[in-house]
């Protein structure tokens, strides 16, 4: 019984996994180059989630900082879920909804990107954070699921939106973890080219 439990789990990442690709390929794609133009310019990504998704953005932030599989100059990216005293500070002194708000607004520049990831698409403090962010001409990613919830309705034909096509939490963030790959190996290919030497 455990183990058909189990089996039950792989079978719908790997369905979920197949039956997004046709879909998000496209806006995964426009993610690279947005990206890959920004970095390009000497500007930056900032990347913002909670929970898991606050997981997801350390994990892209250390892909670009270090490397994802080839070595390169480290690329400029930074997590806002990772300073505990900004973000207690920020949480104590004017609410949660503002603790990526107020490190947007200190750091962020025009044609920076912001990597707003929010699995319901409803985060207060991502949205929060999208708001701040275009009041200082950044791009904005966004990493969805269910619809894309009420980031959806923030976001304009020159942002990037990247909605997984399920609503159970734990299958969007295994697909939110793979777009992460496929961005961070876009820009190494646009970096470099071909394939990687083995």
């Amino acid at each position: 019984m455990r183990n058909q439990r189990i089996l039950g789990h792989f079978n719908e990442s790997v369905d979920l996994k197949m039956q997004a690709a046709a879909v998000l390929a496209p806006p995964i794609s426009d993610a690279v180059d947005m990206m890959f133009a920004a970095l390009s310019q000497g500007n930056k990504i900032l990347a913002c989630g909670n929970g898991g998704s606050a997981a997801d953005c350390q994990h892209f932030a250390a892909e670009l900082v270090g490397r994802f599989e080839r070595d390169r100059l480290p690329l400029p990216a930074i997590a806002l879920t990772t300073d505990t005293s900004i973000l207690t500070a920020v949480g104590n002194d004017y609410g949660f909804q503002d603790v990526f708000t107020k490190q947007v607004q200190a750091f962020g520049q025009p044609g920076d990107i912001l990597l707003a990831i929010s699995t319901s698409g409803n985060s207060t403090n991502v949205i929060a954070a999208i708001e701040a962010a275009k009041d200082r001409d950044m791009g904005v990613i966004a990493m969805t699921g269910n619809g894309g919830g009420r980031i959806e309705e923030l976001l304009s034909e020159v942002d990037v939106h990247i909605c997984v096509p399920h609503a159970r939490t734990a299958r969007i963030q295994e697909v939110h973890l793979l777009v992460i790959h496929c961005i961070c190996d876009g820009i190494d290919a646009a970096l470099f080219g071909g394939d990687i030497d083995e």
